[in-house]
């Protein structure tokens, strides 16, 4: 970071406004600075998430969040930043967990004890990333790899809840559909 920051409040926001990387002005409830915000709130969910995770598992989360802060760098620069090597990574992650893991019969629901259950919140929020990045897609064409990044972490993310509740020794909880039975 060039500029340190010494002062926290600018102002500059209290005309509903927020500052860009290129120094222009967007309005706080545009399209782009709710994906923006979307991410933070994913990364804050991540972090909650590595306070309660078994220590196996948070380099892999520390790394994550250090690309979704590359994430909202590139939306708010409109440069790109997120590359093929990104979604590999996530792919060979998630292919290594689930090696570990059972093959699902059923459908799970968000559970398996605390840590897990962080992951699925977690899960829920990249999901809605993933949907308000499709709607700024259509406005103005973004990366395809920082689409396909976020849309694999949300497997990722489905993936590493059911690893840690087995690392945990948590059942996972199934769907019990009443038209089923």
């Amino acid at each position: 970071m060039a500029n340190r920051l010494t002062k926290i409040y600018t102002r500059t926001g209290d005309d509903g406004s927020t500052g860009m990387a290129d120094g222009s002005r967007v309005a706080k409830d545009d399209l782009l600075i709710q994906v923006i915000g979307e991410v933070d709130e994913l990364n804050s969910q991540l972090a909650v998430l590595s306070c309660h995770a078994p220590v196996e598992f948070t380099g892999s989360i520390r790394t994550i969040q250090n690309e979704l802060f590359n994430v909202g760098a590139e939306l708010s620069m409109g440069q790109p930043i997120i590359k093929q090597e990104s979604v590999d990574w996530l792919e060979q992650s998630l292919d290594e967990l689930n090696l570990s893991l059972e093959p699902l019969e059923e459908f799970i629901l968000p559970g398996g004890g605390l840590a897990a259950s962080h992951c699925h919140v977690a899960r829920a929020v990249c999901r809605r990333v993933e949907r308000v990045l499709v709607a700024v897609d259509k406005r103005a064409a973004l990366n395809d790899y920082l689409k396909s990044y976020i849309n694999r972490l949300s497997d990722y993310l489905f993936v590493l809840a059911r690893a840690i509740s087995k690392q945990q020794g948590a059942d996972e909880i199934y769907w019990q559909s009443e038209r089923l039975k």
